[in-house]
């Protein structure tokens, strides 16, 4: 018999793996109708244990279902955040063997040889690899990322079953775009694979941050960099529950740094980190935030940078209008068809904290709300007619990613921000960029 906490990377392993799990769910589930007690929190326990062995994309699913509001019912929002929190930054790790023959096959020697001083216990864990502290020979304290070891062959597994399912689901799949969207979603997790790919991504994001005091990237060691090891400086700070449980004060100032950088990226260069989970953040004094893990980021065209500047600039302008032809031509949906209601209903529900004329509280009921408008559009979008409606385009798969966590993080801040004055202060130097 395998070890449960063995990684899977067949693509048969891991289908196996999901269908234990997905038969465990139809037993507790069936137990919890006829009054076992505490049915729902062991699934929510295995669920955890299992996609925390599994790694890669699915594990990816359990850091989600750890903050992202309205990804469960609410009913058991509490008790699967609670499994699911390990996931955040706590992964299952890789031994240390392992870990050695990664740093050494990825940078010619063993990691003792590499570093003035090597941690072989990791700081951190999360769905593609595992941090660990060093000391350099100068002195500098860094943090090393050492990918899983058959961790990429479980995404080739995992995306290759995802081609699998949208074959079977093809009488539907051209509704929604299916093949374009998986496309998509390969090129940004296989990018994510490549540790050089994101010491440019990171190192592109500190540009735009150069003379912030409050948002913090760490500086990347290029020489000590490779497809499969990534070393940065040390970042240190609060985590995330630690930093929820602070004064307003601080948590309203960390808030507003959080805004700051995700609209800055997006609303100049036209980019985005597309894995805003709570993991990836560190918090220190004056609202400072340092900001980890640049692996799945999304550069939009030129054309569409300038569409999604276009809205949010008539969103200040309270032009509704503009917005609207704006945001009809930004998505590709035509404005008589059924599909157009559910984008501007959605949409200005997205916009409600900037169109707020008062200071606004993101609370775990307004995140909610978006994921269920979401479920609730793509539920009519699979009814339909096809005349009616015209799939998402691709390179906005991962914006609903960033917008459905990034207000889950804020929400769980819980703090009341002006952010229409703050978007307008982000707006003002990038209107330029996109005139």
């Amino acid at each position: 018999m395998p070890d449960d906490r063995d990684l899977p990377t067949s693509r048969l392993g891991r289908l196996v793996r999901f269908a234990g799990l997905g038969t465990r769910a139809g037993l507790e589930k069936i137990a919890g109708k006829f009054g076992r007690s505490g049915s729902e929190a062991a699934l929510a326990a295995a669920a955890a244990k299992a996609l925390g062995t599994m790694r890669g994309l699915a594990l990816k699913l359990g850091q989600m279902a750890s903050y992202v509001d309205g990804f469960v019912p609410e009913e058991h929002r509490q008790l699967y955040e609670d499994a699911m929190r390990s996931l955040r930054d706590a992964a299952p790790t890789m031994p240390t063997e392992a870990v050695r023959r990664v740093v050494e096959s990825e940078l010619g020697r063993p990691p003792e040889s590499l570093f003035a001083e090597w941690c072989e216990a990791p700081i951190a864990s999360a769905s593609l690899g595992q941090v660990h502290r060093a000391c350099l020979h100068d002195g500098r304290q860094v943090a090393v990322k050492v990918q899983y070891e058959g961790v990429a062959d479980a995404v080739a597994a995992d995306l290759a079953n995802s081609e699998i399912l949208g074959t079977l689901l093809r009488p539907v799949s051209s509704k929604f775009g299916l093949a374009e969207q998986l496309a998509e979603m390969r090129a940004r997790f296989l990018e994510e694979l490549d540790y050089l790919h994101e010491a440019q991504a990171q190192k592109s994001f500190a540009a735009v941050f150069t003379a912030a005091s409050q948002i913090k990237i760490p500086a990347v060691i290029h020489e000590l960099t490779s497809r499969r090891v990534l070393t940065t400086e040390l970042a240190t700070g609060l985590k995330f529950d630690a930093a929820c449980s602070s004064n307003e004060e601080d948590r309203k100032a960390w808030a507003e740094t959080l805004w700051r950088f995700v609209f800055a990226n997006l609303l100049g260069p036209g980019c985005f980190n597309a894995d805003p989970h709570p993991g990836n953040y560190l918090f220190g004094p004056q609202g400072r935030v340092c900001f980890l893990d640049f692996g799945c980021t999304r550069t939009l065209s030129e054309k569409s940078a300038a569409r999604v500047h276009r809205i949010h600039q008539a969103i200040l302008n309270d032009d509704l209008g503009e917005f609207f032809k704006g945001a009809h031509e930004m998505l590709g949906i035509p404005e008589n068809v059924k599909q157009a209601k559910y984008m501007r209903d959605y949409l200005l529900l997205c916009f409600e904290p900037m169109r707020a004329r008062r200071p606004y509280r993101l609370t775990h009921k307004y995140a909610s709300q978006l994921m269920a408008e979401l479920r609730a559009g793509a539920r009519e979008q699979l009814l339909g007619s096809r005349n009616e409606f015209v799939p998402l385009p691709a390179e906005f798969l991962f914006f609903n990613r960033l917008q459905l966590g990034f207000y889950s993080v804020l929400a769980r801040l819980d703090v009341t921000v002006d952010y229409r004055a703050l978007h307008s202060k982000i707006l003002s130097p990038a209107r330029a960029q996109w005139r």
